[in-house]
């Protein structure tokens, strides 16, 4: 009888371990990134330091390169994005496959949680005119 509630149970904890570690990995990244941009001194270079960090962070995280997107958006919307005294809300999507599943019969597609993580962060009003 043990052996029956052992093995979900040590299942539940191996999964719940990954996608925590896979949350705070995006997490980490659309926190970064929204930093990166905005500190940016123009829109070229804002694109460059995102694109690295989320390279970082798929390395460090362990993270599917495949399931992660990064997107940017300013508020109030309209115009270009960044810009100087906008709001800037980074969102970085990614998903987690569980554990043991196979990829017969499509299963890995649908063994998939989707994580999401937000950051905002204030651009500076001068940003753009070093």
């Amino acid at each position: 009888m043990g052996l029956v509630l052992l093995v979900p149970l040590v299942y539940l904890i191996l999964a719940l371990g990954l996608i925590q570690g896979q949350a705070l990995g995006a997490e980490a990244g659309a926190r970064h990134a929204a930093r990166a941009i905005a500190t940016a001194a123009d829109a070229e270079q804002a694109r460059d330091r995102a694109d690295r960090i989320v390279a970082s962070i798929v390395d460090e995280y362990g993270l599917d390169p495949d399931a992660v997107t990064l997107s940017v958006a300013c508020r109030p919307a309209g115009g270009a994005c960044p810009r100087p005294g906008a709001t800037l809300v980074v969102t970085l999507r990614t998903s987690v496959v569980l554990p043991l599943a196979p990829p017969v019969l499509g299963l890995d597609r649908l063994a998939r949680i989707p994580l999401e993580a937000t950051a905002v962060h204030k651009v500076s009003r001068f940003w753009g005119t070093q």
